[in-house]
């Protein structure tokens, strides 16, 4: 890699550490591991980061001149209702119990029709005419690897764990901000080199905890996709980043009888923005029935 490859390479991670710091995962929410104590701590700081949210990604689309090409999508509710009649024809004659962990994808952050994002669309889909599958959401917007697993000791999620048939889980996009916001005065592609291999540890960590828990269940991993594209569409690095994180994902998916790995970084490549919400960082609604479409998919091809 020449030196002035290098240098926008620093220079654009340098920007985007900025931006994380305003827009996806406040400090005050992804440094306090001991937020989630209790349930009112948890209310309370996620509508602290919801304001801090709104008022920086506006700050951020004022400066980005950047506009990515991309055919705007039409008919996307057909698109996606052809996995509904199929959805419920796999579940009609069964119960199941899904749980969902992870971050905010997860959490459903940027769906502003329905609660939940994915997992919500799933929830609504699979349920519209009779109760058939229980979902159990415990996304925390800014979670990275090792909250997670530290989240798999809680009563309430383990219990949700054992009685699952299916989880679901959002990981990894904040294990790579983290070093970014820790290292961006002075940022090095080895320091993703040693968090990638720290958070490969993590996912065999999480997926024994939950097997421990309940050897019976399906695991599913859902990939990551850039969400930087809008902001740093000529920064070729941030994707290749994305694609060695998937890679490494996969990866341990597969060391797993139950384990399955669920691409989703190709759903987000053509940067339309209609798939993201106002921050271009998150889905859109539109963006997150395509996410649950490609859920559904993997859950009733296996």
């Amino acid at each position: 890699m020449n030196r002035r490859r290098y240098m926008l390479i620093i220079l654009g991670i340098l920007l985007i550490g900025i931006t994380l710091f305003l827009v996806v995962d406040p400090p005050k929410d992804a440094m306090n591991e001991t937020s989630d104590n209790t349930e009112q701590q948890e209310q309370k700081q996620d509508t602290e980061n919801t304001d801090n949210e709104e008022e920086a990604s506006s700050q951020v689309r004022e400066q980005a001149s950047a506009e990515t090409a991309g055919e705007p999508i039409t008919n996307l509710q057909d698109i996606f209702s052809e996995a509904v009649q199929r959805t419920i024809d796999f579940y009609s004659n069964r119960e199941a119990n899904v749980t969902a962990l992870g971050d905010s994808l997860t959490q459903g952050v940027g769906d502003s029709i329905v609660e939940g994002g994915y997992v919500g669309i799933m929830d609504n889909t699979i349920n519209h005419n009779n109760q058939l599958v229980t979902f159990d959401n415990y996304g925390k917007r800014g979670h990275r690897s090792d909250q997670l697993l530290k989240r798999l000791e809680k009563p309430k999620v383990a219990q949700s764990v054992e009685n699952a048939d299916m989880v679901l889980i959002t990981i990894g996009a904040n294990d790579i901000m983290q070093v970014v916001k820790e290292n961006f005065t002075d940022l090095k592609i080895k320091n993703f080199t040693s968090a990638q291999e720290t958070y490969e540890d993590n996912l065999h960590q999480i997926f024994d905890k939950i097997n421990a828990l309940n050897d019976n269940t399906e695991i599913y991993l859902i990939g990551i996709y850039n969400p930087f594209m809008h902001y740093f569409p000529n920064i070729e690095e941030l994707s290749m980043i994305v694609e060695d994180w998937n890679e490494t994902s996969q990866n341990v998916t597969e060391q797993y009888d139950n384990a399955t790995f669920i691409p989703i970084a190709d759903l987000f490549k053509s940067g339309d923005k209609e798939l993201f919400a106002d921050d271009n960082f998150h889905p859109s609604h539109k963006g997150y029935q395509l996410f649950a479409r490609r859920v559904l998919k993997y859950l009733t091809d296996q």
